[in-house]
């Protein structure tokens, strides 16, 4: 049995005319045109790019990258670290964001907005406030935030890495503070409900790079408590070597007992040197040189190629996103699809070969019959049918029945 058949649906199209009469025995042509399944990319220079901040060369290069951003990927991240996002209090840059998600909406991405909540590149200014003061302050964000960008993302990661966030201990920040005082579920269940109060039809994901049993004992604890959880979030940074397949399912495993939709959020394989086992905290790793070699990129492809295979045959996972399209990005790593001088490299062309190629719908030729049915099989996704000199979109969902009318 091909592992991807929940993956793909069956529908049947009905084409009339406009006075309701069936197009009968006319030919059509049926071409897929975006994925349901969310393949995703995290690359932020679309926020200078989108606001026309970048010139000359460099305009030239991230235009080019994000080319082939877009005829790969149906799904971006975008930015919103607090204490990048409104280093100054009250000064929230809201107009170049939405600039940035406006751009990416236009080509035909669904966007996600990361994060909402979260210890680390927070607001700086928070130490100044009480505990109570900071709460208040870490909701209104939530609300507004959401609020303005309601129809452009309408998908948040909420909260990022609430495991360790009580009790990290690299440096004072506001939001280990109240997390430290509320606990973790109360915190949780009050960002929750502020995101969802000021967008009801939004996506709310919880995010975290700890895949034990301690994230799904917290997720456990929250549903108990009622809190309503969209999606979870896996993030899957290899800097230090691929997972393998084992592991891979061992966490799809742990983490589909809550029959929920399981999103990977932030996948990256590095195409150099592997970063020493040693290191516990990815960021304790800072080099000012990660060169990409050719061994290093027929092995991140290889392995990128299998750990989307591993994931897309699972039916739980809804989306897989890979963080930084471009070298150079988070510690500097070699871990995009393009390099530092422009290159594409092969995981690019092996995805590409998976999202476009073997996953897709290739254009098919049928006829109507007398009813003017024909019937259509694919991958889940956005659809457009031709007849007649008219194109008209649709969208395959599992089974059902479609009526097309025709101008």
């Amino acid at each position: 049995m091909n592992t991807y058949e929940h993956r793909k649906g069956k529908a049947v199209l009905k084409l009339v005319r406009p006075d309701g009469t069936p197009v009968s025995m006319k030919e059509v042509v049926i071409r897929q045109t975006r994925h349901k399944f969310l393949f995703g990319c995290a690359e932020f220079a679309v926020v200078p790019l989108a606001n026309d901040k970048l010139q000359g060369e460099q305009k030239e290069r991230i235009s080019w990258a994000f080319e082939k951003f877009l005829d790969l990927f149906n799904f971006a991240t975008l930015p919103f670290y607090w204490g990048r996002f409104e280093p100054v209090k009250g000064q929230p840059q809201t107009d170049s964001l939405k600039k940035a998600a406006q751009w990416l909406k236009d080509r035909g991405c669904v966007l996600k907005g990361h994060p909402l909540c979260w210890h680390t590149l927070t607001a700086p200014w928070l130490l100044e406030m009480t505990n109570a003061e900071i709460l208040d302050a870490q909701l209104a964000r939530i609300r507004r935030e959401v609020s303005d960008f309601a129809g452009l993302i309408d998908m948040w990661d909420v909260i990022n890495e609430v495991v360790i966030m009580p009790v990290f201990d690299k440096y004072d920040n506001g939001i280990t503070r109240i997390c430290k005082e509320m606990g973790r579920i109360p915190l949780v269940r009050e960002v929750f409900k502020a995101a969802r109060e000021a967008n009801p039809r939004a996506i709310l994901l919880i995010n975290d790079f700890n895949i034990s049993e301690a994230y799904a004992i917290l997720i456990e604890g929250l549903l108990e408590a009622g809190v309503t959880i969209d999606a979870i979030g896996i993030q899957s940074h290899m800097h230090q070597g691929y997972w393998g397949v084992e592991k891979t399912l061992e966490v799809l495993e742990r983490f589909s007992r809550f029959n929920l939709p399981i999103h990977f959020t932030e996948t990256t394989l590095v195409s150099g040197h592997l970063m020493p086992p040693h290191i516990e905290d990815l960021n304790d790793y800072k080099v000012e040189e990660w060169p990409s070699t050719p061994e290093g990129e027929e092995r991140q492809a290889q392995e990128a190629v299998l750990h989307y295979k591993t994931l897309f045959a699972w039916p739980n996972v809804e989306a897989i996103t890979w963080w930084n399209f471009l070298d150079g990005g988070w510690l500097n790593a070699p871990a995009g699809f393009i390099t530092k001088d422009g290159r594409v490299k092969p995981i690019y062309h092996e995805l590409y070969k998976l999202i476009k190629g073997e996953w897709w719908t290739g254009e098919q030729r049928l006829v109507t019959d007398d009813d003017g049915l024909v019937t259509v099989e694919g991958y889940l996704g956005d659809y457009e049918i031709s007849c007649m000199g008219q194109t008209v979109p649709f969208t395959l969902h599992k089974d059902g029945s479609i009526e097309i009318r025709l101008a």
